[in-house]
């Protein structure tokens, strides 16, 4: 499975994919930086972060995207380029059907490190180490790209497979015999009466006579 990460960001955008499934070893697909000048109109800004996003869509064909969710910042400015990119990522990803999840920081971070808590330095050490590469991912929105995407491989096949292990227990419920009335175990009505059946209760009081 390829997961596509998106940090996003409208002067920096990172964007890092991987290959790979929970228990074996990930492998990196690509990586790099979606920049916009800060001086351009915001609409201009926008549509540069889209046109560069579906060249990356295109080019590496992921079976998911994986985006970080914003969350409240002191600098509102940052909260809300943040917010319009991660949209743009969204949606460049919905019109081609790509599923797309939402992780936060913290997740990303657990998943990654062990940990909601750690600093870049040790996000970009593990992921360097998970992806075995010889340089570390630079610039660091790279590496978050990354994080992120090794974060859905993991915690979304997980996902994936718990809604898939509860979805077969509820068709083997509705496809097995429903509780009878008497025998409290879906038995036919004749057995109901005893685990014998009537039948065979009249056969085995003949015997004993």
């Amino acid at each position: 499975m390829r997961v596509l990460g998106v940090d996003p960001g409208l002067t920096r955008c990172g964007i890092g994919a991987v290959d790979g499934e929970p228990g074996r070893a990930l492998r990196l697909a690509g990586t790099g930086v979606i920049r916009t000048p800060a001086a351009d109109d915001i609409g201009a800004r926008l549509l540069a972060l889209e046109t560069e996003l579906e060249q990356w869509l295109v080019r590496l064909e992921p079976d998911a995207v994986a985006v970080e969710r914003v969350f409240s910042q002191h600098n509102v400015r940052t909260v809300m380029g943040t917010a319009q990119a991660g949209a743009v990522a969204i949606t460049c990803a919905a019109r081609r059907g790509i599923p797309v999840a939402l992780h936060t920081p913290s997740e990303v971070k657990a998943a990654v490190t062990g940990t909601g808590t750690a600093g870049k330095q040790q996000v970009t050490a593990m992921v360097s180490r998970l992806l075995r590469l010889s340089d570390p991912p630079h610039p660091a929105d790279c590496a978050d790209a990354l994080a992120l995407a090794i974060c859905h491989l993991w915690r979304g096949t997980a996902q994936r497979r718990l809604a898939a292990a509860v979805q077969s227990a509820e068709s083997l419920r509705a496809s097995s015999p429903r509780t009878g009335a008497a025998g409290g175990f879906g038995e036919s009505p004749a057995a109901a009466e005893g685990f014998w059946g009537p039948s065979s209760r009249t056969s085995a009081a003949r015997g004993g006579r």
